[in-house]
Parts: C-alpha cells; sequence; structure tokens
C-alpha cells in the first residue's frame, strides 16, 4: 500500500501538529489528511486493506459538485470553493490515491474515511492558497469541504455511484464481450451433434451450438438483471444529512448536487423517494450484489461445464479442445489443464462469499443508519471487479479457442439407449422401455434391437433413429435471454447479438 506516495521527500520523517476535538495530533509532515485520519490509522489497524480506490475517487467527485453547488447557493466563498474544487478534482482523478490510509474494517457509517477525504480536500485547497497544510484555515474540512452534508448520506452516495459506474462501465462490457464469444461458438458448433446429458446421465440428442447458445443466455440474462440493479443504484440518498431529515443542508443542495453528479457520470441519477429510508437501509446494495451473485452462479456453471465438456483427453467426454495455455503438472509431462474455467470457478465461489457478507451486513441497519458500509463497499466493488476481469478472461482466452471433435461427440450420439425416446409415440412408452432394456443388456444397438422386437420398416428406423430430426424439436427463443420474455421482446434484445448491447 502506496500511502505515502504521494509524500515530499524531503519531509519523510517529520510531523506537524493537528488538532480536532479531542485534541493534538502528531501527523507526518507530507501528507494530507488531518488529525481525524490519524486516529482511524492509529485505532483500525486490522486488515491492511484501504478502501477500493473507486470509492474514494467517487468521494472526490461529490464534494467537488458539492462545492460547486455551496457556491452557487452563496454558502461557501467563491475563491475558497474553486480551491476546494480544484483539489476535490485531483481526488477525483486518482492524483490523491495514496492519502487515504484508513483500514476498510472501521467506523460503519464510514465517518474515518468520509473525513480523510474532507481533510485531504481542506489540507491540498489551503496548499492551493498558498497555506501551511494542518491549520485547517482559511478552508475548514467540516465548515467548507462538508458544508451540507454527513458521512450517512455522502458515503452511501458514493457507494451507490461506485457500483453503478463498475456495473455499467466495466462489468457488463466483460460480459457483453463473452456473450458474443458464446453466440459465436453457438453458431460455430449448430451442426455438432452430441449426446445431451441430466443427472450426469444420457438424455436425448441436442447440437452443441444448442449447449452453447444456452450459456449466450444465461450471460443475456446476467446482463439483464445488472442493468436494473445499475438503475436502483441511481436512487441516491444525499441531502439525508444524518438521519434523513436534512439538517443542516440548504432545500436546493440535494437537487441540485445530483443533478452535477448526473452529468459528471452520464448515470440516471435521482435521490431516492425517502430520505429516512436511504440513510437507513442498505437493500439497494444486496439487490446489486444478489445481482453479482447470480451473474456469478451462471459463470460458474458455464466453466464447470467446459470443464466436464473437455474432460480426457482419452478417459473424458472429450467433446471440446479448450485452448492449451501452460503445463498442468509438476510431475506428469504433457498434461493440460482447462486453467480458465478454474479461475473463473474461483472468481464464482468468491463472488458468492461477499454476497453473504453482504446479505448479512445490509440487515445490521440498526435503526437510522447501517454500521457496516465500508465491508458493503468493499465486497461490491470486488464482486464487480472480480467478475469483470473473469467474465473477460473466458472470453479472450478460452471460448474464442475452444474446437469441437465432431468424431468424438458423435460417437456418443451412436451408443446412445436414450435415442429409443423418438420410438416412443410409434410403439409406446412400455415397449421402448423393454427395447432399450434389451439393448443394453445384449449390448446390441438399438436398431438392431428395435428390428427385432417391432415391425417397424427400415425407413421408420432410419428416420426415428436419426439424431438430427430429434434436434430443435420446439420453436426456439432468442438466444439473448430467456427472462419470461414475448416474442417482440425477444426480438427487441437481439440487440445485444446485432449490436452489441444498449
Amino acid at each position: 500500500m502506496a500511502v505515502l506516495a504521494t509524500m515530499d521527500k524531503r519531509l519523510a520523517g517529520r510531523t506537524r501538529q493537528e488538532s480536532d476535538a479531542m485534541g493534538i495530533v502528531s501527523v507526518p509532515a507530507a501528507v494530507y489528511w488531518g488529525a481525524q485520519t490519524q486516529r482511524a490509522v492509529a485505532n483500525f489497524s486490522v486488515s491492511g486493506q484501504t478502501l477500493p480506490v473507486e470509492l474514494i475517487r467517487c468521494l472526490g467527485l461529490i464534494k467537488l459538485c458539492a462545492v460547486e453547488t455551496n457556491a452557487e447557493l452563496g454558502l461557501v466563498e467563491k475563491r475558497l470553493a474553486k480551491a476546494i474544487g480544484l483539489a476535490a478534482e485531483e481526488v477525483f482523478a486518482g492524483r490523491h490515491d495514496g492519502q487515504f490510509p484508513v483500514d476498510v474494517f472501521q467506523t460503519g457509517s464510514g465517518t474515518s474515511s468520509h473525513m480523510n477525504a474532507n481533510e485531504v480536500i481542506a489540507n491540498r485547497a489551503n496548499e492551493i492558497l498558498g497555506k501551511p497544510k494542518g491549520k485547517r484555515w482559511p478552508v475548514h474540512p467540516n465548515d467548507h469541504v462538508n458544508r451540507g452534508q454527513s458521512s450517512n448520506d455522502v458515503f452511501p452516495t458514493a457507494i451507490h455511484i461506485a457500483a453503478a459506474l463498475a456495473l455499467k462501465n466495466e462489468l457488463i462490457p466483460a460480459l457483453r464481450k463473452l456473450h458474443k464469444a458464446l453466440l459465436a461458438a453457438s453458431r460455430k458448433f449448430r451442426d455438432v451433434v452430441k449426446t445431451g446429458r441430466t443427472h450426469l446421465q444420457d438424455a436425448v440428442p441436442m447440437s452443441l451450438g444448442a449447449e452453447f447458445g444456452a450459456f449466450a443466455a444465461q450471460i443475456g440474462d446476467a446482463m439483464q438483471r445488472i442493468e436494473v440493479a445499475v438503475d436502483e443504484l441511481c436512487a441516491l440518498p444525499l441531502g439525508g444529512t444524518a438521519v434523513g431529515s436534512g439538517l443542516n443542508a440548504h432545500p436546493q443542495f440535494a437537487r441540485k448536487t445530483i443533478a452535477r453528479l448526473k452529468k459528471r457520470t452520464k448515470l440516471k441519477l435521482r435521490q431516492t423517494a425517502n430520505l429516512y429510508a436511504g440513510v437507513a437501509a442498505r437493500e439497494t446494495l444486496v439487490s446489486a450484489s444478489g445481482t453479482l451473485n447470480a451473474a456469478a452462479v451462471a459463470l460458474a456453471k458455464i466453466g464447470n461445464d467446459l470443464r466436464l465438456l473437455a474432460s480426457g483427453p482419452r478417459a473424458g467426454l472429450g467433446e471440446i479442445k479448450l485452448p492449451a495455455l501452460q503445463q498442468g503438472s509438476s510431475m506428469m509431462p504433457g498434461k493440460i489443464n482447462p486453467v480458465i474455467p478454474e479461475v473463473v470457478v474461483q472468481v464464482a465461489v468468491q463472488a458468492m462469499g461477499n454476497h453473504v457478507a453482504v446479505t448479512v451486513g445490509s440487515l445490521l441497519g440498526n435503526l437510522q443508519l447501517n454500521v457496516t458500509m465500508p465491508m458493503l463497499a468493499r465486497n461490491v466493488l470486488e464482486s464487480a471487479r472480480l467478475l469483470t476481469a473473469a467474465s473477460s478472461l473466458l472470453a479472450d482466452k478460452c471460448v474464442s479457442g475452444i474446437e469441437a471433435d465432431r468424431k468424438h461427440a458423435e460417437s456418443f450420439v451412436e451408443n446412445s439407449l436414450t435415442m429409443v425416446t423418438s420410438l416412443a409415440p410409434v410403439v409406446g412408452y412400455d415397449k421402448a422401455a423393454d427395447i432399450a432394456h434389451a439393448a443394453y443388456a445384449s449390448g446390441r444397438t438399438l436398431r438392431d434391437t428395435a428390428r427385432d422386437m417391432t415391425n417397424l420398416s427400415e425407413k421408420d428406423l432410419t428416420n426415428l433413429l436419426d439424431p438430427r430430426t430429434m434436434l430443435d424439436a420446439a420453436p426456439r427463443r432468442a438466444t439473448s435471454g430467456t427472462r419470461g420474455k414475448t416474442p417482440d421482446q425477444d426480438k427487441a434484445l437481439s440487440r445485444w447479438t446485432n449490436e452489441g448491447g444498449h
């Protein structure tokens, strides 16, 4: 953790004295943070993990938009507001990421990290104005940088914006890339006939293309759910201040500040309908995390299925071949493992664990405030970041290079006893079952057994036992998703394929 990355090396090892309501604190001379941050550093030595930089930068963005609003409303002197705005813009741009040393496991409201932002911006603004750091003058971290705000509305607002940006700008594009790769594979393998499997037992024939089309539909569904989550995250509790009443905030502060945030982020931001609930409750994060959890389940299912389909090369299913990326064993020469699907499964499991923590943490919103917000932010943003990377990796290093072993896949079909299913409407279920059992016991083919046990002609047997006639017997729906859409909605959803998303 490069906490002192932006320090002036000439001041390394030296300290300055800063004060807050609790007294005097020694602070490293070169840093921009102040007394409250320094106390938090001393008190919360837990994990060594700091807040995600996405959240830190969103705090800077909120402070920038807030001070512009306060200057417009005449609540902060324009000269000071300009310096505060420049400092906040630097935080938003990531220039001071190293100035946020507080452990993620801290006071549950995020007050320590919120004051960290206020202090960094105030000290940097004073420096811009030609004043020394640590004097809290002429710019004060509370009176000016935090004017009309509270940790209790600013911190969850920052989480919502950071999460919405991560989902919209990072995760959805990565899933879209994977979706396209899976659709391409579906088209590529549409004429490869294989055995379907239910309960890990032989089932009726299907195409390998249909199998990959189902994977694509899962990812299409995930994108739809995440889009809904982004919209929900755009409802912000800003303006509620301490408990949702809006105490000490100008009546126009939230509306004007949210309008500025909306313009900067390109998100459809708005104030939440009930500020008391917006401050006290975190179900929106649970819902967003739930969509990540569902996406993780889909990715894990796809990853595990790819591992099974590629198992072998001689003692497994071996219906597909994954790209060979690296040696798979320190002992067995020539062994190649499905490393990318294994990474994806591990990421999915981590995201699922994060969702459990988000769920439990969110129920700890006792009375007017949730007290696990830094942990919630960490888990939601980590899940988004990991799933983004895993989806892109799966598309680029695995799915795009998959090849089918057509001969091997079709050999299973020839020997499958479930092909007898097509005989059932003609000879009856019980008779078809007798044919299957007899073929299994004798080791003969279904065709030979059915020829002896029925009066079906050779032409009928050929037609009924042709695996290609068993494919896609029902009308197909769009492969973009499966979430209960009408035909018209399915047609509209084809934009994921044709236009690369919304």
